[in-house]
């Protein structure tokens, strides 16, 4: 007589949240990894829109974003988790200070993905030791949209500014997602809890929600300074003010901060040589000096060129002549996207008259068309 197959041993939804806790996540949510939704159908009018700017990325790997089983149809359970990493300050008060750089909050320690995807694989080994279960690991680099099977899972809801928002944490949870082939009971999905604030609408320094819950990210100060690799936009230079590495403009006005807490979690906490970085200092920073300052850091995936940009953008906007010489030397720099925008700060610091002679002799040494452009412009 034929045994019976082997069943494979499975954990509660209390356990699976026990082990979670014990591996070093905020937070546990569980959701049907096969239940429909409709985040699939909203990317891709957002795609279609041309919202998603330069990030080709999104557009190639959309099918596989469209639904969690369009990336594993053996998935069953999505188990999704958060680690807070509330900030020790309020974001918005390093915006009262020109002369120094703001790094957007989750910047400040290591890189949150090597971070949350040790933790994930930490927790995903050893829920296949217990029951014998497939498992796959996913941060946000890979194309699974973890906002919203987050609210599926309970952990929040997606706010008018299209991130999460939990009650508990309000804007600061970084997600991390395991897909498994457990048969787990879900929790409830979040309810929308917004109404009609629009906090995080209104602070957008450059309007880039043309309505609730839509984010078009080519006006997104995040996008611009993190993703667009070429000049920054005329029209959005002001605006950025002093952030050079991502925006929390939305994310930190939400009401809900008030039963924000400081994130735990010391490798994703603002490192001392983060704090109070001069605009001044960071212009002179080379490739090795970089790489040594933001060592296991987010901000490292950019380059220096890139970094060196968004810097001059802000000592431009800093309104101290004292910054002259810090842009002056970005104008000279040997990549010419550095060199244009150490143009466009020479220009908001320097008398009118002063630009205007100085123009007059750096055109004509100058063989990039964009910068030469830049020399060429009037207030």
């Amino acid at each position: 007589m034929a045994s019976a197959p082997r069943t494979k041993p499975t954990l509660t939804a209390d356990q699976v949240k026990a082990l979670a806790q014990d591996h070093g996540f905020d937070v546990c949510g569980l959701a049907d990894a096969r239940a429909p939704w409709e985040a699939g159908a909203r990317l891709q009018a957002f795609v279609d829109a041309g919202h998603h700017g330069s990030m080709d990325w999104m557009e190639t790997t959309l099918a596989r974003r469209s639904h969690p089983t369009a990336m594993w149809a053996g998935a069953r359970s999505a188990i999704m988790l958060g680690v807070n990493y509330g900030p020790d300050t309020d974001p918005m008060e390093a915006l009262t200070k020109p002369d120094k750089a703001v790094l957007s909050v989750y910047a400040g320690g290591d890189d949150y993905h090597d971070v949350i995807k040790k933790k994930l694989k930490a927790m995903a080994g050893e829920l296949h030791r217990l029951t014998g279960a497939e498992v796959k690991v996913f941060v946000d680099t890979a194309p699974l949209m973890e906002k919203p099977l987050a609210a599926l899972a309970g952990l929040g809801w997606q706010g008018k500014h299209t991130n999460l928002v939990s009650k508990d944490y309000g804007s600061w949870l970084f997600l991390g997602a395991i897909l498994t082939d457990l048969p787990l009971a879900p929790d409830q999905p979040s309810l929308d809890h917004c109404g009609r604030c629009t906090a995080c609408l209104d602070a957008c320094p450059t309007e880039a929600f043309p309505a609730p819950y839509q984010l078009d990210a080519r006006r997104c100060i995040s996008y611009l300074t993190i993703e667009h690799d070429g000049p920054i936009p005329r029209a959005f230079r002001k605006p950025m003010g002093n952030r050079i590495y991502g925006c929390d403009d939305c994310l930190a006005v939400c009401p809900w901060n008030k039963f924000a807490q400081t994130g735990k979690e010391v490798r994703l906490a603002l490192r001392d040589t983060l704090r109070d970085l001069s605009l001044s200092d960071l212009a002179f920073l080379d490739d090795a000096a970089f790489r040594t300052l933001f060592a296991k850091n987010p901000i490292k995936r950019i380059g220096v060129a890139r970094f060196l940009r968004n810097v001059a953008i802000g000592l431009g906007n800093s309104g101290q002549a004292s910054h002259v010489p810090a842009a002056r030397h970005l104008s000279q720099h040997e990549n010419p996207l550095v060199r244009g925008a150490g143009v466009w700060a020479l220009q908001q610091l320097l008398p009118a008259g002063d630009f205007s002679a100085l123009a007059k002799t750096s055109m004509a040494q100058e063989e990039n068309a964009s910068v030469r452009a830049e020399w060429g412009q009037t207030q």
